[in-house]
């Protein structure tokens, strides 16, 4: 069998461009954590959206440059797991912590995601083709909706440890660029989604963020529903195999 030719001096260009573009996600994890220090939600979580981007975007430009075949050398998806586990686990818990968004004395359990995320990401089987299995590490969707509803400590407790406890629960989330059901209406719903949640992110402090939130869920809502029939439906194929 004959060997694949050399990427071309150009080929390998782009696949590292692409590289360099997932990692704009630690620098941006770093003036992530500035802000947690200097107190400023809004710089936080306006970081954290664009993060969010970075990381929405990179597979795409990954799949189109080819990167694993053009830079076997090179693991992308591991750099692409450490700057996933930084962003939507790790600042959302500290955040959590720094904006003492739980209940006194029970602070210290801002580490429960962080550690059902550590073993979420560690799963051999955290990710198939077409799903999450186990609930996905969108610690930061969890944190900012309870920043945005003004939810009470003992509500974002309740909401965080169940959504904890979810990670072990192997039900078969959409993983929204790849699950074949609904792909479009999920893929650009969740454009729309990712762009009222900017909004919102620039205006924090705004009157009407708490009730635009609240009608943003439709999505999560949606998310939840379709994911449950999408597992529904792997275990109906997984029976029906032989």
């Amino acid at each position: 069998m004959e060997s694949s030719p050399p990427a071309t001096r150009t080929r390998r260009a782009a696949a590292w461009g692409v590289h360099a573009y997932t990692a704009v996600g630690l620098p941006l994890a770093f003036l992530s954590v500035l802000a947690l220090f200097e107190g400023d939600v809004a710089r936080f979580w306006i970081l954290n959206w664009v993060a969010v981007l970075v990381d929405a975007t990179d597979g795409t430009l990954a799949r189109r440059v080819q990167v694993s075949e053009v830079l076997p050398e090179f693991n992308g998806r591991r750099l692409d797991d450490i700057v996933d586990f930084i962003t939507f686990a790790f600042l959302p818990c500290l955040a959590l912590w720094r904006f003492e968004m739980l209940p006194a004395g029970l602070d210290w359990l801002a580490v429960a995601p962080l550690l059902a995320s550590g073993y979420g990401f560690c799963q051999e089987r955290a990710k198939t083709d077409e799903s999450f299995v186990g609930f996905p590490s969108y610690w930061n969707v969890v944190v900012v909706y309870m920043t945005m509803l003004q939810a009470s400590q003992w509500v974002t407790l309740v909401t965080v440890m169940t959504c904890s406890i979810l990670v072990f629960v192997p039900i078969h989330y959409l993983y929204p660029t790849r699950t074949r059901l609904l792909k479009p209406v999920t893929v650009g719903l969740g454009y729309l989604w990712a762009l009222v949640m900017i909004v919102m992110a620039f205006n924090l402090e705004a009157v009407w963020v708490p009730t635009l939130a609240a009608w943003s869920m439709i999505y999560p809502a949606y998310y939840v529903v379709v994911s449950l029939v999408h597992h529904t439906r792997v275990m109906r194929e997984r029976r029906a195999t032989p």
